[in-house]
């Protein structure tokens, strides 16, 4: 069940005061994060614990989730998306049917972040199928390896042009060479269905220079999977997977990156904090 959905500065402020109850220890907290200068629609299946399946999320806003352990499943961002009131309408990338709320995967191509949320999690970003977004995914608290994974660099700048889809000649998305070629060597399947015979590609080698944490083709695990314990997931659009994020946790607000970030954020904002019961009051 989502607990805010507001201006990601507000967000914040807001949790640093915040009282609620304790999180119990086998959840996982999920702070969607659009730092695109685009509205962002993110999908994510299954799910019951992540408003329906889908959402609206404008440039600088942020939505926090909690899902169970035993959740195993994928979040992307839609773009270029029109909904009616009811909820039914259109995406140019990453659309799951006419729904807002998606109950199936995104179309190709769009980039994943997956994950499988057991004692010890495993979590990813995949572009196999594609790319649309810049996308990572920041583990903070936990206990592990926990690196970030993703991909910050925009392939839609740098995508060869045989894989470009375009909308009003601007290339919005960047297909993956299977999706485009169909063969059993882009695609790892048939003979090459196994890691010693399917090998990167040119295509899949582009993919992983500019983003080298996430999987560009689908036998590229060592460097492309990664575990954690216990932790919480920021998943942002268009954010440098070195910038420090944030999340909240039993009570308190938790950010990747060094104390110096951390004091820096809380600095800024901490005027606004006394600011903040005034505004409630009226």
């Amino acid at each position: 069940m989502a607990r805010l959905h507001v201006h990601l500065p507000l967000l914040l402020i807001l949790l640093l005061i915040s009282s609620g109850p304790k999180m119990m220890e086998c959840a996982r907290i999920f702070t969607i994060v659009n730092y695109c200068q685009e509205t962002v629609w993110p999908g994510v299946t299954p799910g019951d614990n992540f408003n329906g399946g889908g959402f609206e999320l404008k440039s600088g806003q942020s939505i926090v989730f909690t899902a169970p352990v035993g959740w195993s499943g994928r979040i992307w961002g839609r773009t270029g998306c029109k909904f009616d009131k009811n909820g039914s309408g259109s995406c140019k990338t990453g659309p799951c049917g006419t729904s807002l709320k998606c109950k199936a995967s995104g179309e190709t191509p769009a980039s994943l972040a997956e994950f499988t949320l057991t004692t010890l999690d495993f979590y990813d970003v995949s572009l196999v199928d594609g790319f649309n977004l810049p996308i990572a995914v920041t583990p903070v608290n936990g206990k592990g390896n926990c690196s970030v994974a993703g991909c910050d660099a925009d392939l839609r700048d740098t995508c060869p042009s045989e894989l470009a889809v375009k909308s009003n000649g601007k290339v919005i998305a960047c297909r993956s060479a299977c999706d485009v070629f169909n063969t059993d060597e882009y695609c790892c399947r048939g003979v090459y269905g196994n890691p010693v015979v399917c090998q990167p590609t040119y295509y899949s080698k582009k993919f992983k220079e500019a983003c080298p944490t996430a999987y560009s083709y689908a036998y590229d695990d060592p460097t492309s999977i990664f575990t954690c314990s216990g932790t919480d997931y920021i998943v942002s659009f268009c954010s440098s997977r070195k910038q420090p994020v944030c999340t909240y946790h039993d009570n308190k607000l938790v950010c990747s990156g060094s104390d110096k970030g951390l004091k820096s954020l809380i600095t800024r904002w901490w005027a606004l904090v006394f600011a903040v019961p005034l505004l409630l009051t009226f």
